[in-house]
């Protein structure tokens, strides 16, 4: 197990040979793409890669991602932090190769001759775990004064249906 920065780009087949575990913090001001809907790019993901070889000897990466995260309650404006946590299990093939006889549950990681770029592969799986609508537990926060549902006007509640003709003509046997 190596502790410590985790390496930028890797090998995966041969740390996959070697079962190689990186386990370490990546800054999240390091990622860029990841930084963008946050509120601000303070703190660290706690990352753990685990390379090896399945039972069909197929490379395998196991990771496990942890991360808090600032951003802006949708419900109140305000800043939230949220706790990001993330596991997925990828299968390592060549580029353009046939994934079907892998197993399910495994994300296929196409891979070619260049080494595998990691912090991509961490800000990926980072982007995809945020939450659409970051909102506060709703104990905690209320959306902002003024912001309220108007009540529908006399006009909008007398405006009939345009549909109720449809409905009308359907009862009527005559038609």
């Amino acid at each position: 197990m190596f502790k410590g920065p985790i390496p930028s780009h890797v090998d995966p087949r041969k740390h996959a040979d070697r079962a190689t575990t990186f386990e370490g913090e990546i800054p999240l001001a390091s990622l860029k793409r990841l930084t963008d809907p946050l509120e601000d790019n303070r703190g660290a993901v706690r990352a753990r890669l685990v390379f090896g070889r399945d039972e069909q000897k197929s490379v395998v990466i196991h990771s496990e991602l942890e991360v808090d995260v600032t951003m802006i309650c949708q419900r109140c404006l305000e800043q939230v932090v949220l706790p990001i946590h993330s596991e997925c299990d990828y299968a390592v093939v060549n580029e353009g190769a046939n994934t079907q006889h892998l197993p399910k549950g495994y994300d296929v990681l196409e891979v070619g001759e260049d080494p595998l770029d990691l912090l991509a592969l961490v800000e990926d799986e980072l982007l995809l775990a945020l939450p659409i609508v970051p909102l506060h537990d709703p104990e905690i926060c209320q959306p902002p004064a003024g912001l309220e549902e108007p009540e529908p006007t006399e006009d909008e509640a007398k405006r009939s249906n345009p549909f109720s003709v449809l409905a009308q003509l359907k009862r009527d046997p005559n038609v």
